[in-house]
């Protein structure tokens, strides 16, 4: 045994026995063998998935596994320039999203107008998932800051199993085995990007897995300093779940989670939104009842989607 192979061992065992909060599974995990893989030299793999782990272990693996050298390859989608890379412990592996854009521009010119104060930045990934950890959503992929290639950078969990994207699942006319889950979904989607300020909100950002879940990637062009919702037009349905967690939000858990991503100004214009987000959808269930406006209760409804 060569004197690194004995270090890296070293390394790893002391990742695994860390503590129970924050260690890798061992007695309940089922590794998957991967194909034989030509990156980096790896021939065979233990592929540990999203299922097996906490998000506080995924956390974990993505601060602290290491990049394989030569795994480095364009993500397949986007315009930010994003890899895809893969990481291991010394003993599991698992693929990681790396964007690294930190742009910001007195004015920016879109066909919509001109935008002052312009920012696109790998911090709202981060500040995204704090926040959907914060309100136990589960719909954004775990997310950390790391330097990567000397790049402050936003390290995101490869979402496991994806099917296809909202895209590709509307170009193949596949319809969602469980339609009122799926409107839910969609639902809360649009809530939470008007709870954000989303800009780029698309269907090339919206990934399916093999069990249906819906997840929401990208959010670099978000958390505007707007106390405004963006488009108050497109709002329908929410979900009890959702709504309660928007109505527990407060100022010092925001800033506690959040910072030093976004700016407290961005803060405050996310409980401006917030707050009439809450005030819309309670007038709703006033006007409407529960039942026709919050999504948790099964109906009936119409097809709902990203444009």
């Amino acid at each position: 045994m060569t004197k690194a192979r004995f270090v890296s061992l070293i390394a790893v065992a002391a990742l695994l026995c860390t503590g129970a909060q924050t260690a890798l599974p061992q007695s309940r995990t089922t590794a998957r063998a991967l194909p034989p893989r030509t990156t980096a030299g790896v021939s065979s793999s233990h592929y540990i998935t999203a299922k097996q782990l906490t998000r506080d272990q995924m956390e974990q693996f993505l601060l602290t596994a290491r990049i394989i050298p030569g795994s480095e390859r364009p993500a397949a989608k986007g315009i930010t320039h994003t890899i895809r890379v893969t990481l291991t412990d010394g003993r599991y592996y698992h693929d990681g999203h790396v964007q690294s854009v930190d742009i910001y521009k007195p004015e920016f010119r879109t066909k919509e107008g001109v935008e002052k104060n312009f920012t696109d930045s790998y911090k709202y990934n981060i500040a995204a998932y704090r926040l959907d950890k914060l309100m136990n959503w589960g719909m954004i992929p775990v997310s950390v800051y790391r330097v990567v290639n000397g790049k402050p950078s936003a390290l995101s969990w490869w979402v496991d199993d994806v099917m296809f994207d909202e895209e590709g699942r509307r170009d193949k006319d596949i319809s969602p085995p469980d339609l009122n889950g799926w409107s839910r979904a969609m639902n809360d989607i649009r809530d939470f990007d008007q709870l954000i300020y989303n800009e780029d909100r698309n269907q090339g950002n919206l990934l399916i897995d093999r069990d249906w879940r819906v997840w929401a990637i990208d959010h670099t062009r978000a958390f505007r300093d707007i106390p405004t919702l963006r488009d108050p037009s497109i709002l329908r349905r929410i979900s009890e779940k959702l709504l309660n967690a928007m109505q527990g939000l407060n100022e010092p858990s925001l800033e506690t989670n959040l910072m030093p991503y976004v700016t407290k100004a961005q803060i405050d214009a996310l409980l401006a939104r917030r707050d009439l987000l809450v005030k819309f959808f309670q007038t709703q269930i006033q006007q409407k009842g529960a039942d026709v406006v919050l999504t948790d209760i099964p109906r009936a409804t119409q097809r709902v989607t990203i444009p």
